[in-house]
Order: structure tokens, then C-alpha cells, then sequence
């Protein structure tokens, strides 16, 4: 049940034609997450903090708080998000890929003195790109 405040997280499926490990490998590494999302000193290991290079916003603080490869990634964004990159290998070889953006409250700023519930809708439309397009489009090259 959601806390009063709360909005929804974002939510994104894709299935990918591509092997769970293939698709671990884009979504888990540093060079990966460089070629369908964006720069970053990304590193595979709990506990690890690293920058997501956010272009004109900047440099986004993130930390890896959750590793089970190849099934799910988890790290903290800056101030107030999560993301968990969730992967199930699929009986024909192809691997379903799910995004989860959580950690929006109705009554919060970000960073930049934006609201979240607007940053939220501009995310939820940025991932369905990333996610559908520029994911896909790296996996299945």
C-alpha cells in the first residue's frame, strides 16, 4: 500500500531478444549503462558509490545497495531515488527487462528546486524512450 504523499513509482517491462547475460552485461557494467542511458563510474559492488554524469545537470551521487546478478541491480540516486533493474531470463532465449523508479513523494523538491510530481512525469516519459528504444536498440545490435 502506498504512503499517503507517495506517487506512484515508474515502471518500465521490455522483453529484449537477447540472453539474460547479454542483457546483464548492458544493464551491469559501466561501458553498458555509458551506451544506451548515460556516462558514469558505475562499478558492480555493494556499497559502492559512483556518479551518474547527468550532462546538464550534472554530477548525480548514486550507491549500489542491492547485487544478484544476473536478476537485479539496485542503487540509490541521488538524494531521494531507487532504481532496480530487474532481468528474468525467458524459455527462448529472450530476457525480460524491467526498470523500477521509485522514491517520488507529492510534497518534495529535487536537487534543483523542481517538484517531484512534475520530475516524475518527465522521467516516466524519458524512461519509456531509454528503455524501449535506446535499450533495446543496444541489446539487440
Amino acid at each position: 500500500m502506498q504512503r499517503q504523499g507517495t506517487l506512484p513509482e515508474v515502471r518500465k517491462t521490455v522483453i529484449l531478444n537477447a540472453s539474460v547475460e547479454k542483457v546483464w552485461k548492458a544493464v551491469a557494467t559501466s561501458r553498458g549503462i555509458a551506451a544506451w542511458w548515460m556516462d558514469n563510474t558505475f562499478e558492480p559492488v555493494v556499497g559502492h558509490e559512483f556518479v551518474l554524469k547527468s550532462g546538464q545537470f550534472g554530477d548525480s551521487p548514486c550507491k549500489v545497495t542491492e547485487l544478484d546478478p544476473p536478476n537485479r541491480l539496485g542503487f540509490d540516486w541521488g538524494k531521494d531515488w531507487h532504481l532496480e533493474f530487474l532481468l528474468k531470463a525467458l524459455e527462448d532465449g529472450k530476457t525480460e527487462f524491467t526498470l523500477v523508479h521509485s522514491g517520488w513523494e507529492a510534497d518534495k523538491l529535487t536537487e534543483f528546486g523542481q517538484p517531484h510530481p512534475v520530475i516524475r512525469g518527465i522521467m516516466d516519459g524519458g524512461w519509456e524512450s531509454i528503455v524501449k528504444k535506446n535499450l533495446v536498440e543496444y541489446v539487440e545490435a
